[in-house]
């Protein structure tokens, strides 16, 4: 093999990942900047006049709906997007998907999505550091870490979305798509409004976890489809060139 035919080769291989990583680290740098920016505009939005205005009127409803099988089935139900429930539901659904697609897609795009994720939900803690509903008007088992944004949400919006998103490219019928993308959508939407439902969170934490995950997962399939476009161009190879007839009757001569 010689060097050209070598150089053409690790081109094709490189490029499409080179297109992959380098989306996947702006996309991230450009979410925990999003993270650092919500905690500078803080004090701005949840004064009494701006979103925080839901906060007490949704952890007011949320207790009158409360009653103990309520209860056990909500937090049951939360423990799912957590430190162990989450990573569990991910690595099952991730071996499945990886074993249907015999690629490293699902492992790629699942694990640098969910790092990226727990990084922003850390930082955006430890700068904003807000305090969460008195465990008065919490259901036990407490939670003590600080409140904004929310780690449940935010995770399990990116984690599922990107599974969503991987399932939807694994099976071509319409209603498996229509199924993973609905049965998402409400999973996401569930956890969300169970951390305010348990008094774990205020709506506003809760919102921003929605916001940052789905602009994270938006990174996330950009950057694949980025990766797909250039290995398609990569194996393409350069576009072919004809000779116009009158033209090489002109040179032959």
């Amino acid at each position: 093999m010689d060097k050209d035919t070598l150089r053409e080769r690790l081109g094709r291989w490189f490029k499409p990942y080179a297109a992959l990583w380098i989306t996947l680290l702006v996309g991230g740098a450009l979410v925990v900047t999003m993270a650092l920016l919500g905690a500078e505009v803080y004090d701005d939005v949840v004064d009494e006049q701006g979103l925080a205005s839901l906060d007490l009127p949704a952890l007011e409803l949320s207790q009158n709906l409360r009653t103990p099988e309520l209860d056990a089935g909500v937090t049951a139900f939360t423990n799912i997007g957590g430190g162990i429930g989450m990573p569990i539901l991910a690595t099952i659904l991730t071996a499945w998907l990886t074993f249907l697609s015999r690629t490293w897609r699902p492992i790629i795009l699942v694990g640098g999505a969910a790092a990226v994720s727990t990084f922003a939900t850390t930082v955006g803690k430890r700068l904003v550091g807000r305090t969460r509903p008195d465990h008065a008007e919490a259901v036990p088992p407490y939670e003590t870490s600080p409140s904004f944004p929310s780690g449940h949400t935010l995770n399990t919006t990116v984690v599922i979305g990107v599974l969503v998103y991987i399932m939807c490219l694994q099976f071509e019928i319409l209603w498996a798509r229509i199924t993973a993308i609905t049965a998402g959508a409400l999973f996401i939407i569930a956890m969300g409004l169970s951390r305010v439902f348990l008094g774990h969170h205020w709506l506003t934490d809760v919102m921003a976890g929605w916001f940052l995950g789905l602009a994270w997962v938006g990174m996330v399939v950009l950057a694949h489809r980025l990766f797909h476009l250039t290995r398609k161009r990569e194996h393409a190879g350069p576009a072919p060139t004809f000779e116009h007839p009158v033209l090489r009757e002109d040179q032959t001569g």
